[in-house]
């Protein structure tokens, strides 16, 4: 399994569960659905996510999603997979909570690092 992740509020997630696909934002204003690797994941956190509460990240089997999956380059020169189209909730098979802590930052929940 090639696991992929993203980072979404509780309140979005839920809404997703009830519609049987989610939707971010960035699907509407840039076509696609931004995700991570496992080793990317606390950058994004504490560059786009800073100090927000009610977090959760998503953990994608990439090969159940039915949309199309591309791994484009960023800012950084990484590249990072995104989604093109909604995400089917089946293919997400954890949900981990995810809050900044006291001092802001982000610190990898365990399940992340078990991945890398």
């Amino acid at each position: 399994m090639n696991t992929i992740l993203h980072i979404t509020k509780v309140q979005q997630w839920e809404q997703a569960k009830d519609l049987g696909s989610y939707r971010a934002d960035s699907l509407d204003t840039e076509g696609f659905i931004h995700c991570s690797k496992s080793t990317q994941i606390l950058k994004v956190a504490q560059r786009f996510f800073n100090n927000q509460k009610e977090l959760l990240i998503l953990f994608i089997d990439s090969e159940k999603v039915q949309a199309e999956i591309r791994y484009e380059p960023a800012e950084i020169g990484e590249l990072f997979p995104h989604i093109y189209g909604e995400l089917n909730i089946d293919a997400v098979y954890q949900v981990v909570d995810f809050d900044a802590g006291e001092n802001g930052l982000f610190e990898l929940p365990q399940e992340v690092i078990n991945l890398e």
